[in-house]
């Protein structure tokens, strides 16, 4: 790791010496990027026609999440050695979630989306691929009275006491009528493509009423749908830690700040390297390894696959990038089920 510090240090001088074009949206922005020569590539994510009110929206974590805190779990086996490279996608083959990404829509809902994504691998791994649901999204928005705003912004933390206190059902993603609560925010389009979904825009208008019914299609009652945590925790700004995590017991939420460089990215490893800060994002880590020899962290987004790396990123590991160290939170599920560990590979 202290190899490639020399490397920042050069790049900042660089940045320092040049300023960004005013709109992250544009092209002149994109070859802005990609003319430094850094750790990422970037591309053109967001039409020029798509709504900078619309990409603040998807940052959905409020600003005074950081004031809330779940325990801290400590570690028994701090000192086990891990691989140079992890992906969970590889390691719980058996468990599809961890490979999907979801579209937040017009919706601040990344805190949600990505607590019952972490929650969904989880349970799926704690069973060994026998219990294999979607954790709705759609449910905490909805029905969570403490978790926030719904899709106007919400709290990580909040999102995984419920699970705990209450129970969250399962909803799969919009209009797949999977689970008892689908998502309910149509899925929108930030770029023109061939999949001829609307281009996206900011809404003002949410609604959001918390129904005890399931989707008509779905086979259980609410009451019996709900699935509960047995703990929420946080892991202690620790890279070592955060990896021992992620491969005893599978994917982690992390919250982290969104520069309007971030906005662009297309492959490699992210490093805030130019524009103002937009908000704060919620994201899966599933994953770690290193890219011509920069450590990195493997991350799902939930801006649909057309972002970045079909939905994936790589953000720079160990040395808190944006703060994506700083606010790791995760659970065990309340069944006592097999555990799937980490596989030798």
């Amino acid at each position: 790791m202290k190899s490639v510090y020399p490397f920042f240090m050069i790049l900042g001088s660089v940045l320092a010496a040049r300023k960004p074009p005013s709109d992250p949206r544009s092209e002149e922005y994109v070859k802005y990027i990609n003319s430094l020569n850094t750790t990422w590539q970037a591309k053109k994510n967001f039409h020029s026609l798509t709504s900078y009110e619309y990409i603040k929206t998807l940052m959905g974590v409020m600003a005074d999440e950081d004031n809330r805190e779940l325990s801290i779990k400590s570690r028994k086996k701090e000192n086990m050695i891990l691989p140079n490279h992890f992906d969970s996608r590889l390691n719980w083959e058996e468990c599809p979630s961890i490979a999907e990404i979801y579209d937040q829509g017009d919706c601040g809902s990344c805190w949600a989306i990505a607590a019952t994504g972490t929650i969904s691998d989880r349970i799926c791994i704690h069973s060994y691929g026998k219990v294999n649901v979607r954790i709705s999204a759609e449910n905490l928005l909805s029905c969570c009275s403490n978790c926030g705003k719904g899709c106007k912004g919400g709290y990580p933390t909040a999102a995984w006491k419920q699970w705990v206190d209450k129970g969250i059902v399962t909803g799969g993603p919009y209009g797949s009528n999977m689970g008892c609560k689908p998502y309910k925010e149509k899925p929108c389009e930030p770029w023109f493509s061939s999949d001829k979904l609307p281009l996206c825009h900011h809404s003002k208008v949410h609604i959001s009423i918390c129904s005890k019914m399931c989707n008509l299609k779905h086979k259980n009652l609410y009451r019996k749908d709900l699935h509960y945590g047995r703990s929420a925790y946080m892991i202690k700004n620790h890279t070592h830690s955060i990896q021992l995590e992620i491969a005893m017991n599978g994917p982690v939420q992390a919250t982290f700040t969104v520069y309007e460089d971030f906005l662009s990215y297309k492959k490699g490893v992210y490093q805030h390297v130019a524009g103002k800060k937009v908000g704060k994002h919620s994201v899966r880590i599933i994953g770690w390894g290193t890219e011509n020899k920069i450590p990195y962290w493997l991350v799902a987004n939930s801006w649909n696959t057309h972002w970045g790396d079909k939905g994936f990123f790589k953000i720079l590991r160990g040395v808190d990038e944006c703060g994506i160290e700083s606010r790791i939170m995760t659970g065990l599920p309340n069944k006592s089920y097999k555990r799937g560990e980490m596989k030798a590979r």
